[in-house]
């Protein structure tokens, strides 16, 4: 049997297997798909493959007609049945990556989904894991599940791969998905790769090659897993900088936002980042810990990582005193009163609500005594989640006469479809923690910013 070296995947007819048809596998299907490749993409949830199959979205930023003309053109469709992998030429992990109860990484998924692809490896098969998480994981939990079947993917070096091939080709990119980003497109995006060994990571480069501008090659899985790692470890640690100094601008009787802006015209050494009710999303809440829980293992402590966590996760909290220190100041206490929360999704214009500050929000307030409704034009009722159920509720109308009947209207996700100048008008007072009232100049003592 003659072995397929890695420029096999620069064709343009291959066979490519997505598991996980969410926020980032399903643009990347449709991606490949766009290329001509036949893409089949696995998921765990029938409903989901059953939509897919008909050609329907379920998310928002994605529409239905990207799916059903591929889905029509023979280049798209989704299953539940894993022993299709045996099918397939090259096989790229999207599955979640999320922290359990301790804030420690949860690689459930990742296991689950590595013993679910061992069985029906091929010879010469490509295998992406693009979830995030910590330096290492590609090569000690993920390699030697799928060698369990005799199959060998060398280490660099173990022996040297130029003279024993890989059986299989082994590689981590790590996604760089933004939901809802109309200026960076997932193929206007660099992409990432690291190879368990050089023929692995130039496997995945020529793969990778067909639908991004451009892609970097670095020397090893554990090199693109910290990558992506410091991405979003940057931006946490700025955020929380930024949360800090809010703080400690209200103390002293100044506007963040307005230092901000002012601090931006430095054309260079300076980067805005803004302060908000807490970090939302897939990536920054969450992939600090993973580098923070792996440090521990070298004897090393992450202390701008712990510390930027402490300060994010407790906005929320300083957000929810802020409510019931307006409120006491308007004679009014928090335990009875009617809040109406605006936004329940991470960031604006997107229907995600990955650990959403909101949801956090939410529970604060309940666990005070409010009696809360919510507005979200993208969520018109909520499900039950990992950490928080909120299935009993629905998305209440924010027309005049109802925002008006409420104690206070706090704005937690400045949808573009608000209208700010109306809601300030008609609610008796508005907490802003986005900052999302900053052009309206009526009734500005309606308005605490926190």
């Amino acid at each position: 049997m003659t072995h397929r070296t890695s420029d096999y995947f620069s064709r343009q007819d291959l066979k490519i297997g997505i598991i996980g048809c969410g926020y980032v596998g399903l643009p990347l299907a449709l991606n490949f798909a766009s290329k001509g490749h036949s893409v089949l993409g696995f998921d765990t949830d029938p409903e989901k493959v059953e939509k897919l199959n008909r050609g329907e979205s379920y998310i928002k930023h994605i529409p239905a007609r990207e799916i059903s003309k591929y889905v029509h053109a023979k280049h798209f469709s989704a299953t539940t049945d894993f022993s299709r992998l045996r099918d397939v030429d090259a096989v790229l992990i999207c599955v979640p990556t999320p922290l359990d109860e301790r804030r420690e990484p949860d690689l459930s998924y990742v296991e689950n989904t590595a013993r679910a692809v061992a069985p029906h490896l091929q010879r010469d098969q490509l295998i992406v894991l693009e979830s995030t998480t910590y330096p290492g994981t590609t090569e000690e939990l993920v390699l030697p599940i799928l060698q369990q079947g005799g199959l060998r993917c060398p280490i660099q070096g173990e022996p040297d791969p130029k003279v024993a091939p890989p059986d299989f080709y082994l590689a981590f990119s790590p996604e760089r998905e933004d939901p809802g980003n109309k200026h960076f497109g997932l193929s206007q995006i660099p992409k990432v790769v690291g190879g368990i060994n050089p023929p692995s990571g130039q496997a995945a480069a020529n793969l990778y090659a067909q639908i991004v501008a451009r892609v970097v090659p670095v020397s090893s899985t554990r090199v693109a897993e910290m990558a992506k790692l410091l991405e979003n470890i940057f931006r946490c640690v700025n955020i929380a900088l930024v949360n800090e100094l809010k703080l400690l601008c209200q103390r002293m009787g100044m506007d963040i936002w307005e230092v901000i802006d002012s601090a931006a015209t430095k054309p260079f050494g300076f980067m805005p980042f803004y302060p908000g009710p807490g970090l939302g999303g897939h990536c920054i809440p969450v992939d600090p810990y993973y580098l923070s829980w792996k440090a521990r293992e070298y004897d090393f402590a992450t202390r701008f990582i712990e510390l930027a966590g402490e300060i994010n996760t407790s906005m929320p909290y300083h957000v929810v005193d802020a409510v019931a220190e307006a409120l006491n100041e308007r004679e009014r206490s928090l335990k009875g009163a009617r809040i109406l929360l605006l936004g329940v999704a991470y960031k604006k214009d997107i229907d995600d609500l990955r650990e959403s500050p909101s949801l956090k929000l939410m529970q604060l307030l309940l666990e005070r005594g409010a009696k809360l409704d919510y507005n979200d034009p993208f969520f018109p009722s909520l499900h039950k989640m990992r950490h928080y159920d909120y299935s009993q509720m629905r998305s209440v109308d924010a027309n005049p006469q109802s925002l008006g009947s409420y104690d206070c209207v706090l704005i937690a996700t400045d949808h573009s479809s608000y209208d700010y100048e109306r809601i300030v008008d008609a609610a008796k007072l508005v907490v802003d923690s986005r900052n999302a009232t900053r052009h309206v100049r009526r009734h500005r003592e309606k308005i605490v910013l926190c």
